[in-house]
């Protein structure tokens, strides 16, 4: 078989871990640091460094294709995946996944994943494993097969070869206005996230949120070149439904005023609320997608919190509960089940955003890229950090060299034909 070892390095992750429920429940900042006891399972502070471990395949050829598992900044939160433990997945990865690595095909994909992430003990594998073997069984079919990572996709999958680029979005972090400027500079797509995750930033009644969102559509407008129109997309982590109740009619009503004060611009209002699970959060988003598009609102429903896997993203999909679905990478696990994301969301006329996390890395954010090219999702995250230019000059120039390459093979196609 094509892989004759397989490496393990740890490393970290580009941001931090934290433990959203401590922060949800007030917890003050000191600096960077989060003041008070943790609360969320397995977190010994609210905020600490993410880590990650790279997984290195070694092929017939000694070339050695890598991808790396790490979890996502809020893990054990919305029924995501518990907090990433080096040690923990290392043992697994050694004892289960390695063997079964050596005994696939990996020049098919698909193939290769399905046999690789069987159940273990009757359940599924982590999906930090997953989401880091699968981006280097890929790198591994695509070195085999002499191609780019996104043909293999559009290979597997029996996709076109795209040509479109796909829209990037960037998330500002704690420092809002600076990197909200710099975003504008760049002519980022869809900005600026703007971590609204504590009431304290989003005020009583929202009126601190509502002055933000004015304060960033007004400074494109100050700033931004001639033209520039970006979509405005913010998450507020729940709050809505924190500080104005879980009704879907007044959750509505309220983004329906934050849409009226930004006339002209779309505008993305990622986790209004938290229903406290999967099938209530299916069941509400809905309703609040229904009256939004009933008022011919500008706003869109992204949901992101209590959808995680490929079967979680199909339900809501299905549901009409979204207008956008956040297709959380390492949530979702295998990279193959991100493509099948994408593809679910389009066939039920659901906006598809392969999104991620700060605590990735440069490896995964351009697997990434691969993927949501190829699907041609509607937009992606700029990944890994929550610096700005790092994560969008990463998934950036990952899509422009992608996109160049593509267009080669496409001419020198017709001038063969």
């Amino acid at each position: 078989m094509q892989i004759k070892d397989v490496l393990l390095a740890p490393g970290n992750g580009a941001f931090f871990y934290d433990d959203q429920a401590a922060i949800r429940a007030g917890a003050s900042q000191d600096g960077f640091v989060y003041v008070g006891e943790p609360v969320t399972p397995d977190f010994q502070s609210i905020r600490v460094p993410a880590s990650s471990l790279s997984v290195g395949l070694v092929l017939v050829d000694d070339t050695v294709v890598w991808g790396d598992m790490m979890s996502v900044q809020y893990s054990g939160a919305g029924g995501r995946d518990a907090l990433f433990e080096t040690a923990q997945i290392s043992d697994l990865t050694s004892r289960v996944v390695m063997p079964r690595l050596r005994d696939v095909d990996a020049s098919r994909y698909l193939d290769a994943c399905a046999k690789v992430f069987e159940p273990f003990e009757h359940k599924r594998l982590p999906l930090a494993i997953e989401y880091g073997v699968s981006q280097a069984l890929l790198r591994a079919a695509a070195h085999l097969h002499r191609t780019a990572m996104a043909e293999i996709v559009c290979s597997e999958f029996n996709l076109p070869l795209p040509t479109r680029r796909v829209p990037i979005y960037c998330q500002s972090g704690d420092a809002r206005e600076i990197n909200v400027d710099k975003m504008i500079l760049k002519a980022v797509d869809v900005l600026p996230h703007g971590l609204i995750n504590s009431r304290k930033k989003f005020g009583v009644g929202g009126q601190t949120f509502m002055e933000f969102v004015k304060w960033v559509a007004t400074r494109t407008l100050e700033i931004g070149r001639p033209g520039y129109h970006p979509v405005l997309h913010f998450d507020v982590y729940g709050w809505i439904g924190q500080e104005i109740g879980l009704e879907p009619q007044r959750i509505a009503d309220f983004i329906c005023r934050v849409a009226d004060t930004v006339p002209g611009f779309v505008l993305n209002i990622e986790s209004p609320a938290d229903f406290g699970s999967t099938q209530a959060q299916i069941e509400n988003y809905a309703q609040i997608v229904s009256i939004l598009d009933n008022r011919g609102s500008s706003a869109r429903i992204v949901v992101d919190e209590r959808c995680n896997t490929l079967e979680d993203i199909r339900l809501f999909a299905e549901a009409k509960a979204a207008h956008l679905v956040q297709i959380k990478t390492p949530d979702v696990g295998s990279i193959a089940d991100t493509a099948r994301a994408v593809l679910v969301c389009k066939a039920s006329g659901v906006g598809a955003y392969v999104g991620g996390s700060c605590t990735e890395t440069d490896l995964s954010a351009r697997v990434s890229v691969h993927v949501s090219v190829a699907t041609q999702a509607d937009m992606m995250l700029a990944k890994p950090g929550m610096g700005v230019d790092e994560g969008f000059s990463i998934v950036g120039n990952e899509q422009n060299r992608l996109l160049a390459m593509l267009n080669r093979r496409r001419i020198q196609s017709q001038n063969v034909g």
